[in-house]
């Protein structure tokens, strides 16, 4: 498995030599040291634990900041791990975009943007109720429970709330091009989060 933290810089497009037009999300993706490993006999599972987004001391909490001086690394704003197997990888190697090749199918998780507090018809796609003839009920979501028994809504009804700012995995992307120099991936897709955020990404495997 192959993975990075990256920053999500926002969408472009690249003409193809046939004179099509490419839609490609840019992310930075790294450089990403090497923070921790984790291994079964130790800790019960294989992981690879990489920082990402240099930053000031002041920023984090002083047990980060001896977590990553332990691993020779700086003050890094984002810490994660990522389960499966480490490869080759060492605590105080650096994982870059070079890990990944044109033409490599990704996923990347992120936190989705948030939209507020919505209602039924937005955010489960409700149909909504009849438009004419004194209607109330254009926009509500209709009966949730039932009468007598059990005389209450039941756990698990989708109803209006809170929507987006959830972590979601957009799978079946395509790295089209990576620039190494600027540690750029272009990725055929959509990725989740506004821009600025950070995101996982992972071979999909």
């Amino acid at each position: 498995m192959t993975a990075i933290l990256a920053r999500k810089l926002g969408m472009t497009q690249r003409f193809l030599e046939d004179g099509r037009v490419e839609r490609v999300t840019v992310l930075e993706a790294g450089p990403c040291p090497v923070t921790a490993l984790r291994t079964e006999e130790n800790d019960g599972y294989v992981a690879v634990q990489l920082a990402f987004d240099e930053c000031r001391e002041k920023v984090i909490s002083k047990p980060e900041i001896g977590h990553l001086k332990k691993a020779g690394v700086g003050a890094h704003r984002t810490v994660t791990e990522f389960r499966g197997e480490s490869g080759e990888l060492q605590v105080g190697d650096t994982v870059t975009a070079e890990a990944f090749e044109p033409g490599a199918k990704i996923k990347v998780s992120g936190i989705s943007k948030g939209k507020g507090f919505a209602g039924t018809i937005k955010r489960h796609n409700f149909a909504s109720g009849p438009k004419s003839h004194g209607s109330h009920n254009v926009r509500a979501p209709g009966s949730v429970g039932a009468s007598a028994t059990p005389a209450r809504t039941m756990k698990g009804i989708r109803g209006p709330g809170q929507m987006g700012s959830k972590r979601v995995t957009q799978k079946g992307l395509t790295v089209v091009e990576v620039i190494a120099a600027d540690n750029l991936l272009l990725v055929r897709g959509s990725v989740p989060g506004p821009r600025g955020s950070t995101v996982e990404v992972r071979t999909d495997a």
